[in-house]
């Protein structure tokens, strides 16, 4: 049985904007001592060569097209988090709690990677949910980039029911979350290196 809808009224308040209008992005929900060990551990990680290249596709079909997505990724062990990633995995499973109580979703887990993309990459339109399978539920990004300007580019783009997009500044501490099979999305090319942790609420299968 799970808990009491949580307390937190950040993670209401995420709840209640995806059941309205379907994405939302806040600032802040991280600590501050949190997201800079997170920030310092996703920097060693990258510059140590631990991160390897994304791919398109499934199965036999994966294939690296850095014409179409040009990020580096290391996928999170829930099993065995990392100190630095330990806090945040929890605060995600508080929301899966709040999103499940109080949106009925019966989001099983969460499933994510840190994201790194090299300057002048990007990631085309695409949809989170694969061909196939719709587990993954509800999509969210934690930015871990420091004093990020908007010359900088690497904007999170969502195309929006309306036919209007919106786009999201990468700068560390705002998490962008959505519902995932409503949004397409691309990520915007940018003149600096670019870290997220990305991660997908996910339906048992």
């Amino acid at each position: 049985m799970q808990a009491p809808i949580a307390a937190n009224p950040a993670l209401l308040a995420i709840a209640h904007t995806l059941a309205t209008t379907g994405w939302c992005q806040v600032t802040n929900l991280v600590p501050a001592d949190q997201l800079a060990a997170l920030i310092v551990e996703s920097t060693a990680a990258w510059q140590q060569g631990d991160l390897t290249e994304a791919r398109v596709g499934r199965g036999a079909h994966l294939q690296r097209r850095p014409e179409i997505r040009g990020d580096f990724v290391q996928w999170l062990d829930p099993h065995s988090p990392s100190p630095a990633q330990a806090p945040y995995l929890a605060l995600l499973d508080e929301l899966r709690v709040t999103l499940n109580q109080a949106l009925y979703l019966g989001l099983w887990e969460f499933e994510g990677h840190l994201a790194v993309y090299p300057p002048n990459t990007r990631y085309q339109r695409h949809n989170d949910r694969h061909h196939g399978s719709e587990a993954r539920t509800v999509t969210a990004v934690l930015y871990l980039n420091e004093g990020w300007e908007a010359a900088d580019g690497g904007e999170l783009r969502l195309f929006l029911p309306s036919g209007e997009t919106v786009e999201i500044t990468p700068q560390a501490g705002t998490l962008a979350c959505f519902v995932t099979a409503d949004y397409d999305h691309e990520v915007l090319p940018a003149r600096r290196s670019r870290m997220a942790i990305t991660g997908w609420f996910r339906l048992r299968e």
